[in-house]
Order: C-alpha cells, then structure tokens, then sequence
C-alpha cells in the first residue's frame, strides 16, 4: 500500500475518504519527522509546511543539506516525433536549442500574452520531453496540441518519486550514496545511473540559488532511494525541509513564486490581474527571433509600447518585514504606485528585502513602503526607502561550480 497516494481515499469506512488528501511516495519517512505536524495541501497531496522550524530549515539549506518533497508537482511527458515543434509553439523560449539529457526554464502564455504558468523542460531523448509545473496543466497542453498528430501526451504525476536535495553538502551526500558520477554534471544537465534494480534520473536543478539536484526513481524505489539518500547524508547535516524554508531560499535566489508574484492567466478573472513575462523581468524567457510562439504578437506589442506595470527587486531600510505593503512615490504617500507581493528578512543577505509590482513610470523616482508591524499586540507603522536591485538578493558561486565543492 505504501506506493498508492491514493490509499486514504479507498478507505470504505471513512465517510470522508473521497476528500482525503493524497499521501507522496516518501510519506512513510517523512511523517514521523513532521514535529509539528505542520501539514498544508498541494494538487490534492498533504505537504509539509513545515517539520519542525522554518528557520532551522531555511539554515539546513544554507549551511548542510535539505530534502523538499516534489512528488505533487505535476509531470508530463510529450513524447512523439512532433513534441519539440509543439512545445517550441507553446512556450516562448526557443526549445530547438534544447538538447538532450538539458533542462531549460520556461513559461507560457495565452494569445493576449499573459503568463499561464511557468516550469521546467526535460529533453530525455530526441523526441521525448518532460515538462514539470506548480499547477495541473493537463488541458492546456492537449488545447496546444490541436494540429500536431504524431505526438502522445501523458499525465505522469504519480510516475514518479521525486526529491529536491539543495544545499552546500548535497554533493557530497550523493557521492556517498555511491552517485560520484554526478561530479561532472553541469547545471541544467541531467543524467542516468543505475540504483538498485533499477536506475536514478538526476537532474542539477532546484530553486534555492545554491548546489542543489533533483532525484527521480519509480514509485516502488521511492523508500529504498530515501533510506540510502540519509543514511548517506547523516554525516552532512541533511534534514527535510517544507515550503516555508522554501519560500524563504527561492525569494533570496530572485526565483518566482505563483499566487504570489503572479496570477495564472486562465485562473485571473480581473482584468489585467494576471502578468506578462515582460512585465515580471522574464524578458530574457521570451525568444521574438522564433517566426511564432503563444503570445507572441501581444508581447512583441507590448515590448514597442512600453509597460505599464513591472516587477522589482527592493532593499527596505530598516529591519520590519513589508510583507503585503502598499508603495508611495515619497514618504508623505502622495500617489500609490504599487504593492509588494513577497518579503522577508533575509539572514543571508543580512537585509530587509521584498519582491514588489510597481507604476513602469513610478519606477525611475523615489519609492517608498508603508509597512505595519506589531510591538507589544498594537499595530505600528513606519515608512521606508526602498532601493531597486538588478540581480538576485543571493546566488552561492558553488551554485554553478563543476565539478562542485564537497562543503
């Protein structure tokens, strides 16, 4: 029973077993290392918000080694001899220069140019992909499949037992584990090693800013790969970590979160609620040199007429997190100009930094954030300078290393 996800819900004498949450291919070690039984939800699978501390968990990451569970995040393969003509048409980037055994990041768009979702392309032969993503996507994928006929879309979301391992030790684990071939393996490369009986798809991807890979087995290896993986690591700190140590790494490493720095357009029911990837500094995604793409003719007028809003990387003064803060072009909150949408005190980065979507126009003056904290249970509130920042908050070196370190 260990590898069906759905066992809760085939429970008969649960009156509620249809509405139970699916359970990952690692739950069984996982659990009994949820202290807090901090559980959340993702695509129908309980998720660990966190095991025991967040911080404790954000600095596994930074100092050892972390496990993050993906097995919720949806997988599908397009495999046939039109894949690549009709990925290549659906995402903006340019998948001919894809190879195989790379990853690539990527987003795609509607025919008005707004971002569906974004994820990860893994080209595992010539004419077999693989494409990974927050949200189910499933639908749209067969929409942009209309005209190519020599193709076979699959849902392969519970094919796969997948693990992110990140963090400064995570090479060193797997050379433990007996995976030293991983040393030669670039990032964005990808690659196959034998595991027990059957073998390990190793990926070096994640979305922490620091070495970091990916472990994909099938379902009936999924323990077996777990106990090898700590019993390697127990002398390299790894711990599991959930998705508010998560939230935490990827906001330093500059990455995107969805429902937070943008909406799904498919999902946005306001008007211009969603986001275009220029708009969210994902121009360097969109390939206009492709004769054509979704989205294309919106985003190439877009890019002649200019943005009207834009997302930025700030520095807040001072140490009071501006989570949800609106922005003022000055301190006396003249005109709004936008509003942060993801912030934290970052300990690497030793300040008080935020993802923000602001006025294009307002963005070459003064901005400010009108930030509410509390201090003995009554609601304070400061006003802060905000600087811009052109590159990630934080990105280790070791992030791009190879062969990488082994601390």
């Amino acid at each position: 029973m260990t590898n069906n996800p759905d066992r809760l819900r085939q429970n008969s004498t649960d009156p509620y077993a249809g509405e139970r949450l699916k359970l990952s291919y690692f739950h069984e070690r996982q659990a009994p290392l949820n202290l807090r039984d901090a559980w959340s939800a993702w695509n129908g699978f309980k998720f660990a918000d966190y095991y025991y501390d967040t911080d404790y968990e954000y600095f596994c990451i930074r100092n050892t080694c972390g496990t993050y569970d993906i097995c919720p995040m949806q997988k599908y393969i397009i495999d046939g001899p039109d894949a690549l003509a009709m990925l290549d048409r659906m995402v903006t980037r340019d998948l001919t220069k894809l190879g195989v055994n790379r990853v690539t990041y990527c987003g795609w768009c509607n025919d008005s140019g707004r971002l569906i979702d974004d994820g990860t392309i893994f080209r595992l032969s010539d004419e077999k992909f693989m494409l990974t993503c927050g949200s189910p996507c499933i639908a749209w994928l067969r929409k942009s499949s209309l005209g190519f006929s020599n193709l076979e879309i699959t849902e392969a979301t519970e094919d796969f037992a997948a693990l992110s391992l990140q963090g400064p030790t995570s090479f060193a684990t797997l050379k433990a584990m007996g995976l030293g071939e991983v040393e030669q393996l670039k990032p964005f490369n990808l690659i196959h090693l034998p595991f027990q009986d059957g073998e390990i798809m190793i990926s070096r991807t994640g979305f922490t800013g620091d070495l970091g890979y990916e472990l994909w087995v099938e379902p009936r290896l999924a323990l077996p790969m777990w106990d090898a993986l700590y019993e390697a690591g127990a002398n390299y700190g790894i711990q599991p970590y959930g998705e508010a140590a998560t939230n935490m790494a990827r906001l330093e490493a500059g990455f995107l979160m969805p429902y937070m720095e943008f909406n799904e357009a498919l999902k946005t029911v306001n008007f211009e609620y969603d986001q275009t990837p220029l708009e969210l500094g994902l121009g360097w995604l969109v390939d206009f040199k492709k004769p054509h793409f979704n989205g294309r003719r919106a985003l190439l007028r877009q890019k002649n007429e200019g943005l009207k809003v834009k997302l930025l990387k700030l520095d807040i003064e001072g140490n009071k997190v501006a989570e949800e803060a609106i922005l003022y072009n000055d301190e006396k909150q003249s005109r709004e100009i936008g509003y942060v949408t993801s912030a934290m005190w970052s300990p690497a980065v030793k300040a008080n930094i935020a993802f923000a979507m602001v006025d294009a126009k307002a963005a070459n003056g003064e901005i400010w954030a009108e930030i509410y904290y509390q201090r003995e249970l009554r609601q304070q509130m400061k006003m802060a300078r905000c600087t811009i920042k052109d590159k990630p908050f934080w990105v280790h070196p070791r992030a791009r290393q190879t062969p990488p370190s082994l601390t």
